[in-house]
């Protein structure tokens, strides 16, 4: 083969993977990922497209016994109001410092956009809604997992609560240490997908994401974001840093 056709075979195959894509992606409809088009990001729309085309949306991943439960390092930011921290936001850590020290009596988290009745909710008024308690396997991007029991409220429910109007597409977070995240409404509504407040039968530690972190089961670790602050529902997307920082906004497993 000379050089003049492998050129050639490699245009082949780029536009024979895209148009794959493409056709694949056509079933999912509205809940295609954000990042198709953009043939650095193709193996997630593939992975993605995959996902949704296989996989059924109320899909549950494995959930384990009290006994399986191991110990899980607290990793990426362990407390907002560390300044010496490379992430550290000061607005954010200031805030989160006055409300550590009151126990969090005074957190709320602000659900806004798409939704009829924006507001925000205590952790006494997610305490008081639907229950849900998982042991699960957390996977981290590093190569390690560990498995942990949590508590708290599906997503659903705060997103039922609020009013989730139907134009809504994606659910963004927004925390205490710059970091912010997005989910679309099939792992957003997922009965596995909670707002927990609890592990292994305690309130949420600091280096676990007091008061509040996401779990997203269906994802991997770092998609679970921690130290939740606000919640956003939207009806386009926005990438909030995962991919112009050439990370996967989808991270099915």
């Amino acid at each position: 083969m000379n050089r003049k056709d492998l050129v050639i075979s490699r245009r082949g195959l780029i536009g024979g993977l895209g148009t794959t894509s493409a056709l694949m992606l056509t079933g999912c409809g509205e809940s295609q990922p954000p990042t198709y088009g953009n043939i650095l990001r193709m193996g997630d729309n593939l992975t993605y497209a995959m996902q949704r085309t296989l996989l059924s949306p109320a899909a549950l991943v494995r959930e384990y016994d009290r006994s399986e439960i191991t110990s899980m390092p607290a990793t990426g930011t362990y407390d907002p109001a560390r300044t010496d921290l490379g992430n550290h936001d000061p607005q954010g850590g200031h805030d989160y410092a006055i409300l550590r020290k009151g126990e969090f009596a005074d957190w709320r988290l602000v659900v806004e956009g798409e939704v009829e009745r924006p507001g925000s909710f205590s952790l006494a008024d997610l305490g008081r809604m639907q229950r849900r308690t998982q042991i699960t396997k957390h996977s981290c991007e590093e190569g390690w997992s560990a498995i942990a029991e949590w508590t708290g409220v599906p997503l659903r429910a705060v997103l039922e609560a609020a009013g989730m109007r139907p134009s809504a597409r994606y659910v963004e977070f927004y925390t205490f240490d710059k970091i912010a995240d997005s989910l679309d409404m099939i792992d957003a509504l997922h009965p596995q997908t909670i707002l927990a407040y609890g592990m292994n039968g305690r309130a949420l530690p600091i280096g676990h994401g007091a008061p509040l972190r996401l779990r997203t089961e269906r994802q991997i670790g770092y998609k679970s974001v921690k130290y939740l602050r606000r919640i956003v529902v939207t009806d386009k997307f926005n990438d909030l840093g995962n991919i112009k920082s050439g990370w996967a906004w989808y991270n099915g497993i």
